[in-house]
C-alpha cells in the first residue's frame, strides 16, 4: 500500500493568496474565473471516470485547482497554459501542495488552439475548465489533433454544454453539437453553480462528457463533412436545397445531392444527424462539389 501523501488542495484563500502574490487580476478576455471549492474539483475528477493509467490533459489550469484534484487520481498530468506568469508559477504550487505528486506533473506554455503536440506519452483523457470564450475551437481542435483520446469531461458555459449534447432536431442543435458527434458520444454531465468561482462568472456553468468512438465510415474527408456541416447551419431557418447551393454548384444539384442521399431537399440542417450529413456529403462529391475552381 502507499504512504505517499496525497496532494492538498486549493480553497477560497489559498486562490485569494495565490493571486496577490502575483498580483493576478483575473481577466474576461482570457475567460479566467478560478474555481474555489474543492468539492466541485474532485466532483470533475471523478465525473471523468480518470485513474491511475490515465495520462490527462489539462487545459487553462489557471492556479492548479483542477490540476492538484487530477494528480490526486492520475498516472501524469500535463497543462496547457497559455499566461506566462500561471504557467511558471505552476510547477511551484504542485511541489507545495503536492510534492509526492509533482514528478507526475509538467505544465507547458502553449495555447490550446494552435498547439500541434504534446509531450510525453499520449494523453487519454481530457478533463479542463475550459476558457468560456474559446471552449468549442479548444475541445474540437484537441479531438483532432489527439486521438489517443479515449475520453474526456469538460466544464463549459452552460448554453454552449447544452449545445455541444444537443440532439438533431432540438432548438440548440447546431455546428457543435454535429461536429462533436463526429468523434465521441457527447452527454450532459451536470450544471456547476457561480460561487464556486473567483471571480463568480455572470452566467451558468455545465459539465460535459464525451466518449470517444470511430467517426463515421465515409469516402469524404472530415474537412468536407465539416464544410457541409457550416454550409446548412449559416442560415438555420433555410431548406438545405437552398443553402448547399454554393457548394453544389446549383439548386438543382444541390436537389439531385439531397435526393440521392435520401434526405428531403426541404429540410433543415437542424434535422440531419451527422451520418445524414456524411451521406449527403458524398452525394456532392460524386456530383464534383470539391472540383477545382469551386
Amino acid at each position: 500500500m502507499s504512504t505517499s501523501a496525497g496532494p492538498r488542495l486549493l480553497g477560497p484563500a489559498e486562490v485569494r493568496q495565490l493571486a496577490a502574490e502575483l498580483d493576478l487580476r483575473p481577466t474576461k478576455q482570457r475567460g479566467q474565473n478560478f474555481v474555489i471549492d474543492a468539492n466541485t474539483v474532485r466532483r470533475i475528477v471523478r465525473e471523468s471516470g480518470i485513474g491511475p493509467t490515465d495520462v490527462v490533459l489539462e487545459v487553462g489550469p489557471g492556479l492548479g485547482s483542477l490540476t492538484l484534484a487530477l494528480l490526486e487520481v492520475a498516472g501524469r498530468v500535463v497543462a496547457l497554459e497559455l499566461d506566462e506568469l500561471l504557467a511558471a508559477r505552476l510547477p511551484a504550487t504542485i511541489a507545495e501542495y503536492a510534492p509526492d505528486q509533482a514528478d507526475r506533473f509538467e505544465v507547458v506554455l502553449a495555447d490550446a488552439m494552435r498547439v500541434d503536440e504534446v509531450p510525453g506519452p499520449a494523453p487519454t483523457a481530457l478533463v479542463a475548465n475550459l476558457p468560456y470564450n474559446v471552449s468549442v475551437p479548444v475541445l474540437l481542435h484537441l479531438l483532432a489533433l489527439l486521438p489517443s483520446l479515449e475520453r474526456g469531461l469538460v466544464m463549459v458555459q452552460a448554453e454552449v454544454a447544452d449545445r455541444l449534447a444537443a440532439a438533431p432536431g432540438s432548438k440548440v442543435y447546431g455546428v457543435p453539437s454535429v461536429k462533436a458527434a463526429w468523434y465521441a458520444d457527447v452527454r450532459k454531465a451536470g450544471a456547476v453553480g457561480r460561487n464556486v468561482f473567483w471571480p463568480a462568472p455572470n452566467v451558468d456553468s455545465g459539465l460535459v462528457s464525451w466518449t470517444r468512438r470511430e467517426p463515421p465510415e465515409t469516402s469524404a474527408t472530415r474537412e468536407q463533412v465539416f464544410a457541409v456541416v457550416d454550409a446548412a447551419f449559416a442560415h438555420r431557418r433555410k431548406a438545405l436545397r437552398g443553402v448547399l447551393r454554393d457548394l453544389a454548384g446549383s439548386s438543382e444539384a444541390s436537389e439531385a445531392a439531397l435526393l440521392a442521399a435520401g434526405v428531403d431537399p426541404m429540410a433543415r440542417g437542424e434535422v440531419l444527424g451527422v451520418a445524414e450529413f456524411v451521406r449527403v456529403t458524398e452525394a456532392l462529391a460524386a456530383a464534383g462539389a470539391w472540383e477545382a475552381g469551386r
